[in-house]
């Protein structure tokens, strides 16, 4: 319960990027045009995947599902975020805010275990050729999908707690969505059980897929240092040249947002941060499929000469 001096809260106040409201409607076009290029992006490699037989491979697959989540991802915050850039700033109810909340986590961990998976498929096709076509197949590959989805699905129930959490007082949240962050720093509820939770499922949910992540890189770098060819060592290359370079953009990302110093850091410097893989690991990572990958482009040679 709320003191006697201090009100509940029953709306959150969304500042957005303060400071730039002389230059929100040149925000709004460049996030709006990345928007765009994001659901473009993904889109279209959902597409050649899902319609073009030759894709039809398991690194492929697991591709299509990663675009799946970045959409999914995106659109869970980038129209908040043009919304609020738009009306300067946004008041949003405190439960809608807790749904907006779970809905970051639920779609915003995915790319983490698809990438892991992704990893573990490179790995078998570099370090074990002989046996990858008869490990990864089609229902493998889907029971894999599946059961990361489903283990994102019960990691997002954390939320829960949240849903519990009292807000009295202070209702600003200097952010342009709603950060769990800044919601523990609002909520006067007791939060070690959430934080304890919090801290197991980061464990799980984070660090093991890098460390398997981790791993596979390392495995698949010893097998590329005993190739004499230089086909050969070309060929691993462009294996895994494209995901270790998603690897690198996300993950890179995460860190430098999380590590234990960005507490130091300022809001705004935090809320810019953000952006990195909100935005840009979203409409990056078609890019780089599109441009390193000779399936991606022949694919999409055959898709505009049909049109």
């Amino acid at each position: 319960m709320c003191d006697v001096n201090q009100t509940e809260v029953t709306e959150f106040l969304l500042l957005g990027f303060t400071g730039l409201y002389k230059y929100k409607f040149l925000l709004f076009i460049l996030f709006f045009f990345c928007y765009l290029i994001i659901l473009a992006g993904n889109l279209l490699i959902i597409m050649l995947v899902s319609t073009n037989h030759n894709l039809n491979t398991p690194m492929f697959y697991f591709l299509k599902h990663l675009a799946l989540a970045d959409i999914l991802s995106t659109t869970t915050i980038v129209p908040m975020m043009l919304n609020i850039i738009l009306y300067d700033m946004k008041e949003v109810p405190v439960r809608i805010c807790i749904f907006y909340l779970h809905m970051v986590v639920l779609f915003g961990f995915s790319p983490i275990i698809l990438i892991a998976i992704m990893s573990y498929d490179r790995y078998l096709a570099i370090c074990c050729p002989m046996r990858y076509n008869s490990i990864m197949q089609l229902h493998v590959c889907f029971k894999m999908v599946l059961g990361s989805w489903f283990w994102i699905f019960v990691i997002s129930f954390e939320m829960i707690f949240v849903w519990q959490f009292e807000f009295c007082g202070n209702n600003v949240i200097d952010h342009f969505f709603c950060d769990y962050r800044i919601l523990l720093e609002l909520t006067t509820s007791d939060t070690s059980i959430f934080t304890l939770a919090d801290s197991v499922i980061a464990v799980i949910s984070c660090v093991i897929p890098f460390a398997l992540i981790l791993i596979s890189y390392l495995s698949i770098f010893y097998i590329i240092m005993t190739l004499s060819s230089i086909s050969g060592l070309l060929k691993a290359f462009s294996t895994c040249g494209s995901h270790l370079t998603t690897v690198c953009i996300y993950y890179g990302t995460l860190f430098i947002i999380y590590m234990p110093t960005s507490s130091d850091r300022s809001l705004s410097a935090n809320k810019f941060l953000s952006l990195l893989y909100i935005v840009v690991s979203p409409m990056m990572n078609p890019i780089i499929y599109s441009l390193r990958n000779q399936e991606i482009r022949r694919a999409l040679q055959q898709m505009f000469r049909k049109c």
